[in-house]
């Protein structure tokens, strides 16, 4: 039985009439760069995420980017991020040419963690004049955090951190639209809890365009009008440059399919959460929870409807590479989110760090295998799945 890791076949079969029409409305209009669609869909995601403002852009990269560029980070400056992630979380901070500062994470949840930054903080930082500055005496200007897999940071931490230190807060929530988290004073959502958030629609996503297509929210009226500015190129009065920014605008096209999608999104993830708890049980009932690690849910008693939204579902063993290999022999498709982890990319050699520096990191490189998740999958396939990975362990 063949069961792939992703099938947008059948979403798309549900919302093909009303996709096609959306389309057709932008081709017969031939209004395709900023017109109707995109501030209709701006408005909606702004209204979903809980912001005051939403940003269309060309892709999650280049919302990470348009912030940092829009904040003037650069070079002499650095900004603090999580060690395990999609490259493009260090990697756009080292494009703007500030210096990633890489953190290990939770070994539960593969995120960020508090304490290994308070750990960085209080052992390599000191404050000059109400600012912290590194051991190597570069001024540290923002913390990344990144909801990997569709679960957030442990964000009342962040948000700590980030005051004391009067650091800017960004979030990568790439992999986390709708996602939720119990902040002390109410309910947060993902992107909407710090200075700005980034998120990604490539089309694997929860929430995915027909392409790349990306959004920032953030609630300040004077950094979001800077955002859609350095989003033109940083471009005011026609051809009236103040600020360098880039083309990081999103296409009329993706806008219209993601109105039509929008509506949706928190039935889909809230399917995918059936999924996840699926494979959770089938998983405890046939002993394997022993033998690999399932994902976790710390925030599943909290009340909140979307706690996880199960980007992935990603277990962790130390045989990952065995167990995929068997997998794939019996057609179910895998993927390995992250191999590496980021301060072991060759690109990143400049940075110094070394094996070891990260243990949680490196051994949630090793050891994490994304198994098929999306809300149509059969539950027979998912049965595969489990039976398949049981007979390996035997």
């Amino acid at each position: 039985m063949r069961v792939p890791l992703l099938d947008l076949s059948e979403q798309y079969r549900a919302l093909s009439e009303e996709i096609r029409a959306a389309t057709d409305e932008v081709l017969a209009s031939q209004r395709f760069i900023l017109g109707p669609k995109l501030a209709e869909f701006e408005k909606a995601a702004a209204k979903y995420c809980g912001a005051q403002h939403a940003i269309g852009v060309s892709s999650g990269t280049d919302a990470l980017l348009a912030v940092l560029m829009a904040l003037e980070i650069g070079l002499g400056d650095a900004v603090i991020t999580t060690a395990y992630s999609f490259f493009a979380t260090g990697g756009c901070i080292a494009r703007v040419g500030a210096t990633p500062v890489f953190i290990d994470v939770d070994p539960k949840t593969c995120n960020i963690s508090a304490d290994a930054l308070r750990r960085y903080i209080d052992k390599s930082c000191h404050v000059v004049e109400g600012k912290l500055v590194n051991e190597n005496r570069q001024l540290i200007r923002a913390l990344v955090p990144a909801h990997l897999f569709g679960l957030c940071c442990e964000m009342n931490e962040m948000l700590a951190i980030a005051r004391e230190h009067n650091l800017v807060l960004i979030e990568d929530a790439a992999q986390a639209i709708g996602a939720e988290f119990p902040l002390e004073k109410g309910r947060g959502k993902a992107g909407s809890m710090g200075d700005a958030g980034c998120f990604s629609f490539y089309p694997s996503k929860n929430l995915g365009a027909a392409g790349d297509a990306g959004l920032i929210v953030c609630h300040h009226d004077e950094f979001a009008e800077r955002l859609r500015v350095c989003r033109q190129h940083g471009m005011e009065a026609r051809y009236e440059h103040h600020l360098i920014g880039g083309n990081f605008r999103m296409d009329e096209l993706q806008a219209a399919i993601l109105n039509v999608k929008l509506p949706h999104l928190d039935g889909w993830s809230a399917a995918r959460r059936e999924v996840a708890k699926f494979y959770t049980n089938e998983f405890r009932r046939v002993g394997l929870n022993e033998k690999i690690k399932l994902p976790v849910e710390p925030y599943a008693s909290s009340g909140l409807t979307n706690h996880h939204i199960y980007h992935q579902y990603v277990i962790r063993s130390g045989r990952r590479d065995e167990l995929r290999q068997h997998l794939a022999a019996r057609e179910i498709e895998t993927a390995i989110y992250y191999p590496l982890a980021l301060h072991e990319q060759p690109c990143f050699e400049y940075l110094g760090y070394k094996a070891g520096d990260f243990p949680e990191a490196e051994r949630a490189a090793r050891e994490s295998l994304a198994l098929p998740i999306y809300p149509e999958i059969s539950r027979e396939a998912q049965q595969h799945v489990v039976n398949c990975a049981a007979e390996f362990f035997q």
